[in-house]
């Protein structure tokens, strides 16, 4: 029996009352259709199997890459994985930034139909159903790297052993002798965030090692709000000997309290951060934090998105390791503690 003839846009168009013209315009993300008229032929392209497939004339050779915004070194190294990427298969890349996550628009979708990359590798994974829809219809995969959120299980995604770095991070602190560790997690709407600090709680709880009311705080991912954050448990009747932070920018703005009130990192205090960031290299002392692997991550989502477009099955979730690298931000507490029961 052959098989059932692939939907026309023809078809469509006269399915739902318009011009072809007007379907055509939808597909590619033009201007000139109201909200109402685009929702129901997005209905109908999806709904009727209909998907361009091959290679498109039009289509250029550029993977898109979507992040919230440059002004961060995490940024620049997801760039950079995601550029050698492209580059070692003879291909270009864009990059967009969104400004908020937290509002992601129909702008940012329309724009890429506009655009027409051959794939995109995206920072957030709060794309809506609607969104990941017309991306699908128009044969445009897409990757999230390091997921600020949950994303669907549909969606192709490569992350890190977020969890794991919060109890290496932890443990590192009570191998030195630790036993009052604070931490600082990022927003808690955030995957990473609630990840790591569980990590940090389920260490302390195999240690025996209550956490004490108040150690845990969560702040953006910033230098302002790590000082903020750490001036409050450094000021406490009885202040961390150690601080488990969310990111290095939360933990050089530690760095900033600490030194305000006259202590010494790592005498006074030591400090783990998480990522890994050029910046913990050379910051004075040089920052002892969790390698979560951006460059490679990105490398990784992108290699993901070309093996979706040339249609390879594979599998759609990978998270790398996190590490720990030792540097010179931790030692053992000035007096060393009791040993737990």
């Amino acid at each position: 029996m052959p098989a059932p003839a692939r939907p026309t846009l023809e078809a469509i168009a006269r399915e739902a009352s318009v011009s072809l013209s007007t379907v055509s315009k939808v597909l590619n993300g033009r201007p000139g259709v109201s909200s109402v008229t685009r929702r129901r032929v997005e209905e109908l392209l999806h709904d009727s199997g209909y998907a361009r497939r091959g290679v498109d004339a039009e289509r250029g050779d550029a993977v898109e890459l979507v992040i919230e915004n440059l002004a961060s070194e995490w940024s620049v190294e997801v760039i950079r994985g995601v550029e050698r990427v492209t580059r070692e298969n003879g291909l270009s890349m864009t990059l967009s930034t969104i400004g908020d996550y937290h509002a992601v628009g129909d702008h940012l979708i329309t724009g890429v139909l506009r655009r027409k990359p051959i794939a995109i590798v995206l920072q957030f994974s709060n794309l809506t159903a609607d969104h990941r829809r017309q991306l699908r219809t128009r044969n445009i995969p897409f990757v999230v790297v390091d997921p600020a959120g949950d994303p669907p299980p549909e969606v192709p995604a490569i992350g890190a052993t977020n969890w794991a770095g919060g109890v290496t991070a932890t443990r590192h602190l009570l191998a030195l002798g630790h036993r009052r560790i604070a931490a600082i997690g990022g927003p808690e709407e955030l995957m990473c965030s609630r990840a790591r600090i569980a990590g940090y709680h389920s260490a302390l709880q195999e240690a025996g090692i209550p956490v004490a009311p108040g150690a845990v705080r969560s702040a953006a991912f910033s230098r302002a709000a790590g000082e903020q954050e750490a001036r409050r448990l450094l000021e406490a009747a009885e202040r961390p000997t150690a601080i488990v932070c969310g990111n290095d920018m939360q933990a050089l703005g530690v760095y900033d309290a600490a030194f305000a009130l006259g202590l010494d990192v790592p005498r006074d205090l030591s400090v783990v951060g998480f990522d890994d960031a050029p910046s913990a290299a050379w910051a004075r002392p040089p920052l002892t934090t969790i390698h979560q692997p951006l460059q490679k991550m990105a490398e990784e989502a992108t290699k993901l998105a070309l093996r979706l477009r040339a249609g390879e099955v594979d599998n759609t979730r990978l998270e790398l390791a996190t590490t720990l690298i030792e540097r010179g931000s931790t030692a053992p507490p000035a007096t060393p503690a009791a040993p737990t029961a």
